[in-house]
């Protein structure tokens, strides 16, 4: 099982690499359901809005909106994605990084590619998005993180991410493609 584990993890790290996406396709159609508002059955994605300040050279620290997404089909990743009008291109931007880096980040300086994860003073998280055009660096509330990572713990609990593949089927497509 450990093997297969560390295959899941490989997999998921390649494709995860080529995930950051700058214009989110419009998602599937899908019920939303909290996990603390009915059945965990029905629940297959978690969205969370947050406040993000965006990091600026200019003294005054904007807000702007962003959203926390988790979906258990991709238990390894969760997405940020800010809204067009908080982006300088004015298309809505989503960075897919791993849920590990997102929970380590809130004690250490996490990540070593185009997204880390830090602690900052007692109550913010900075996340660093790097990109060829440029770096965004936003503040996020540590406690509107914590409570997305609880929710998704609930929704698939860490170190079991990699329960919800059928390995057997995303092998099989694999094979097919090549």
């Amino acid at each position: 099982m450990k093997a297969v584990t560390e295959v899941t993890r490989i997999w998921c790290a390649r494709i995860g690499r080529f995930r950051r996406l700058f214009q989110c396709p419009a998602p599937p159609a899908r019920k939303f359901v909290p996990p603390s508002q009915g059945s965990k059955a029905l629940s297959i994605v978690i969205e969370q809005p947050v406040e993000a300040r965006l990091v600026a050279a200019a003294p005054r620290m904007p807000s702007i909106p962003a959203t926390l997404h988790y979906d258990r089909r991709d238990p390894f990743a969760v997405r940020m994605t800010f809204p067009a009008p908080a982006t300088l291109e004015g298309v809505e931007v989503c960075w897919t990084f791993a849920r590990d880096l997102l929970a380590a980040g809130l004690h250490d300086a996490e990540g070593h590619g185009d997204v880390r994860v830090r602690p900052y003073g007692y109550d913010r998280t900075v996340l660093e998005f790097h990109a060829p055009e440029g770096t965004a660096i936003v503040h996020v509330h540590s406690e509107e993180i914590r409570r997305f990572l609880r929710a998704t713990s609930e929704l698939v609990p860490t170190g079991l991410e990699h329960l919800q593949f059928d390995l057997d089927h995303d092998l099989a497509e694999l094979m097919r493609d090549a």
